[in-house]
């Protein structure tokens, strides 16, 4: 790298748009660092200079060293690794700060500690009130059974309850739940869902998809502002505090826009937000004038969000064979196609971006379908049609993702984190999910997710999670399908920063785009893979300024 003179310094922070009386000399170097920049024309570093929320230079010590004034502050890396931010492409970030705050927290290891949890909550809650929980995981308490409406009567069997399975798909509700549902034994299933049985024809309290949406959306939703604006500081720092410093909100409303710039002109929060909107709410932005865009590099308005079939983790995913022990169980079809065409061309035509959520074959098929037809009648030069976790695929679909210049975005910890449920789709049927080797190899922009809460969001699992496709147990699940850490880290950086239309702003370590690192306690390029996870998170940066320091 050439060493720049004062002229040529001056000249680059005008190209950087910075006012020249204050800003010419670099405020604050970080030197002695092993930086993984992402950039192809610069892969390694040493040290950056940063002035206000941008990167000024990068390259060898000497080099940056040499832009330092007396007043420039100088921070000393000793050695340790940089890379760049981390974009968790599909997250729920308003959503699961409130529930943190406000719902009973049911990641327990039993049904009993579970129980317990319910049990207090609803003393605490007067009687006829709902109570509810997140996180459940129904593949991870002791007793290898599922959470029944029998557990939650005897719990609380004066208040209705709800307990949400932490994939976000599927409910457990109470007796008086159900009545307050409009749910009995006569009841058929609503279009989109499915009341789950006993063998006798009893319910037994597991809603799925829109059965459960609809048991969700009975709850109470009076929410103060001060709340949401809390709930976002607080999933935010979790976030950052990982290494995360974008997170694409991947069901967001309007209240969730105004939580973030609340959070943000409270000085409280700790990373970038692309906020996908909910598809209910279109017509009210359409009416306001609002589309993909709208907004600047610490808040912004994302693509539109529509659902076309069900769950991995909780088994609900649209496949074209059955899972593995259930012959007639293919899943379900939340949306039909003719209704997912209509409501994505009224978003398409009017300039907004669109993410479908699609994890099995078959919904992949019909989202590719709806894509393919809105460009054959309103073409449009970069839509970046995304589709939201694009999990179980086949060699024809990558050539159509490919040809649409299409954006999947797969679940980063599910093989880590949900191994147990893996059984469920068989080790062939593995080979093409999570697909980040094939989408690679096909030249597809693949990002890096967690859906947090269905999937934890530590930068870290994700990254051992995509290079061993090994559970927690010990089990590969899919080994055709692993990639090296160096593909990992771009797929977790730069790659979703395209997926926002953000790739000239952030994602790498370049000289002009904003200062979003993360200074790591071991180079990942180097410990052996299985140990990934452990790889400690010291410090993040956002736009220069540190939100995470351990």
């Amino acid at each position: 790298m050439h060493q720049p003179n004062r002229r040529e310094f001056l000249a680059s922070l005008g190209a950087l748009g910075l006012a020249p009386f204050e800003q010419t000399e670099a405020e604050l170097i970080l030197h002695n660092g092993n930086i993984i920049t992402v950039d192809d024309s610069q892969p390694k570093a040493q040290a950056v200079a940063i002035v206000r929320d941008r990167l000024f230079a990068v390259g060898s010590n000497d080099e940056v060293l040499n832009l330092a004034t007396a007043r420039t502050k100088r921070v000393d890396l000793e050695g340790k690794t940089v890379v760049p931010g981390f974009v968790d492409a599909h997250t729920h970030l308003g959503y699961s700060g409130l529930r943190h705050l406000t719902r009973v927290d049911c990641d327990l290891r039993s049904i009993e500690a579970i129980k317990a949890a319910i049990r207090a909550y609803a003393q605490e809650t007067p009687v006829g009130e709902w109570v509810a929980g997140f996180k459940y995981d129904d593949t991870k308490t002791a007793e290898g059974r599922a959470l029944t409406r029998a557990d939650l009567d005897d719990v609380a069997p004066e208040h209705p309850v709800v307990i949400e399975h932490r994939g976000g798909h599927t409910s457990y509700v109470n007796t008086l739940a159900l009545k307050r549902l409009g749910y009995d034994e006569s009841s058929d299933d609503p279009p989109g869902g499915h009341l789950a049985r006993d063998a006798d024809g009893r319910l037994n309290g597991k809603l799925e998809e829109t059965a459960s949406f609809a048991a969700i959306q009975a709850l109470p939703s009076d929410f103060t502002r001060e709340q949401a604006r809390e709930g976002v500081k607080l999933i935010s720092h979790m976030m950052a505090a990982a290494g995360v410093t974008s997170a694409h909100d991947a069901l967001g409303t309007p209240d969730d826009l105004r939580s973030y710039q609340d959070a943000r002109e409270a000085g409280e929060l700790a990373l970038r937000v692309y906020a996908l909107i909910d598809y209910q709410y279109l017509d009210k932005m359409l009416e306001a004038g609002i589309r993909t865009g709208l907004g600047d590099e610490w808040v912004k308005v994302g693509a539109v969000k529509q659902i076309c079939d069900g769950s991995i983790s909780e088994r609900t995913a649209r496949l074209s064979e059955p899972f593995i022990g259930r012959p007639d169980d293919y899943g379900i079809i939340v949306t039909k196609e003719e209704d997912l065409l209509e409501q994505s061309r009224k978003a398409h035509d009017a300039g907004w971006q669109l993410a479908i959520h699609a994890n099995g074959d078959v919904g992949i098929d019909i989202t590719l379908r709806v894509y393919e037809t809105l460009q054959k009648e309103n073409p449009r030069p970069d839509p970046r049609f995304r589709l939201e976790h694009c999990t179980v695929i086949n060699d024809d679909l990558v050539r159509r993702i490919r040809a649409l210049g299409a954006i999947p975005n797969p679940f980063s910890t599910y093989v880590y984190y949900h191994g147990e449920k893996m059984v469920h789709y068989g080790p062939e049927r593995l080979e093409r999910m999570f697909a980040v080797r094939s989408f690679l190899d096909a030249g597809i922009k693949v990002t890096q997710t967690s859906d947090y809460p269905p999937g934890p969001f530590e930068p870290m699992m994700a990254l051992q999670s995509s290079v061993t496709r090994t559970d927690a147990r010990g089990n590969v699940w899919g080994p055709r399908q692993k990639i090296n850490v160096m593909e990992a880290i771009r797929v977790g950086t730069l790659h979703g920063a395209y997926a926002s239309y953000e790739e000239n702003e952030k994602g790498s370590i370049e000289a002009g785009k904003l200062a979003d690192l993360v200074v790591l306690g071991q180079d990942p390029t180097r410990v052996e893979p299985s140990t990934l996870i452990d790889v400690p998170v010291e410090r993040t940066m956002i736009g220069g300024r540190w939100v995470h320091e351990a």
